[in-house]
């Protein structure tokens, strides 16, 4: 009886619920909430030990559902490279907008970096915590089928990334294929026939990139686009794009980076190997991030507004927190032409 005590004492939340059960926190509300996507075998173990330690069927998806916190959380998943970090370029622009307008909105922001590899529910984990009244997840990463389970049984939740059609979470992102189509046709316009692809193409924004430039080099009966996988951390990104360079010299002539980091990054690179930008390499990047003016050559990119991006992440949770169901926001992408290509 005592141990009994004990057990009922340590289920505090939906976390703890989930923990007894041997389920995630996001099948435990799901499965309180009646949620279909639970099989019936399941939901009757999470109802019948909700009702052992003295929960009320619901009670814990709705307590979730009504408690304010005024704050939003805000997680980056790094499934595709463990080893990224925060302090990239495209995470600080965004994050500062992300802070601005949801201060501005009244909300403290929650920051988490997870890496899913070493834990599988991350996103449910941070819904379940009851610290948050609702989610912007930046990145899709690897983690797409995790981020759509989800938004099958939780509401509150935006995603910065890329939109596929008929995907179930809320997106906000620039259209990324288009975006690579633009700078493919800018480097093919100022002179490149061999185009290379520097990142790596499992993140859902960075494949569409891909595609988009795959698209322009097959219409124009160009060689397929080369792929370069590389990394986004700084400590392996340079010795990566070295390799890269040494491997295909003279074998390309173009060279589309999937972010303005990389391009910045393969600048310094092709200076050091004697490739001269744009004499023998014209190059793109994609961002259009504070440090595409300040290189030498400043860099010829793809523009993301990531203000707007900022603002429609806002805008959109704000609206879902209100119990709207809302569309995706696909923002167009812009070519910033200047002397790299």
């Amino acid at each position: 009886m005592d141990e009994d005590k004990s057990t009922r004492v340590m289920v505090r939340n939906i976390t703890d619920l989930a923990r007894l059960a041997g389920v995630s926190p996001g099948t435990v509300s799901r499965a309180l909430a009646g949620k279909s996507l639970v099989n019936a075998k399941t939901r009757e173990k999470i109802e019948a030990l909700a009702r052992e330690h003295g929960f009320r069927p619901n009670q814990m998806a709705s307590g979730l559902r009504r408690q304010k916190t005024g704050v939003i959380g805000v997680v980056i998943p790094l499934g595709h490279d463990t080893r990224q970090q925060i302090s990239d370029s495209f995470f600080m622009t965004l994050l500062g907008y992300l802070a601005d307008e949801l201060t501005r909105q009244g909300y403290d922001l929650m920051l988490r970096r997870v890496v899913p590899e070493e834990d599988s529910d991350w996103l449910d984990r941070f819904i379940g915590s009851g610290m948050i009244d609702g989610v912007i997840v930046i990145g899709q990463s690897d983690q797409f089928d995790r981020i759509e389970d989800v938004a099958d049984g939780y509401g509150p939740m935006v995603v910065w990334g890329n939109h596929t059609e008929g995907q179930r979470h809320c997106v906000v992102g620039t259209d990324n294929r288009l975006g690579g189509r633009m700078a493919a046709e800018r480097l093919i316009a100022a002179g490149a026939q061999r185009i290379a692809f520097l990142g790596d193409t499992t993140p859902m924004e960075f494949a569409a990139r891909f595609a988009g430039a795959q698209d322009v080099a097959t219409r124009l009966g160009l060689p397929p686009v080369l792929a370069l996988p590389t990394h986004l951390s700084p400590d392996r990104a340079s010795e990566e794009i070295a390799a890269h360079l040494s491997a295909h010299a003279g074998a390309i002539d173009g060279i589309f980076a999937a972010t303005d980091t990389l391009a910045a990054l393969c600048l310094t690179e092709l200076r050091g190997q004697g490739i001269a930008v744009p004499r023998d390499v014209k190059l793109t990047g994609f961002d259009d991030l504070p440090i595409a003016r300040q290189t030498v050559p400043p860099l010829t990119t793809v523009r993301q507004d990531i203000a707007a991006g900022a603002r429609g992440l806002v805008d959109l949770l704000l609206r879902r927190l209100a119990g709207e169901t809302t569309e995706s926001l696909v923002l167009p992408p812009e070519l910033v032409v200047r002397e790299t290509a």
